[in-house]
């Protein structure tokens, strides 16, 4: 997800951003150690996912920590 599509949420949308990343996060690590994926592709597809998931959930808790900044200081 791009920043600009996550800086137009909510802090509740936000968050539930980041729990539904973590469980897909979950998921897809979960398959990818039961040896789910059945060659090499869906493996590599599987690892970029990751590295996605794990950038919107960073992206979307920094984006919460300066609206909460922007809030205190009004």
């Amino acid at each position: 997800m791009k920043i600009e599509e996550i800086k137009e949420k909510s802090i509740s949308e936000l968050n539930e951003l980041i729990v539904d990343s973590k469980k897909q996060l979950f998921d897809i690590r979960f398959k990818r150690a039961a040896n789910k994926y059945e060659n090499s592709t869906d493996l590599g597809r599987a690892n970029s996912q990751i590295k996605e998931l794990r950038k919107t959930i960073a992206r979307a808790k920094t984006i919460i920590t300066q609206q909460q900044k922007k809030t205190a200081i009004s």
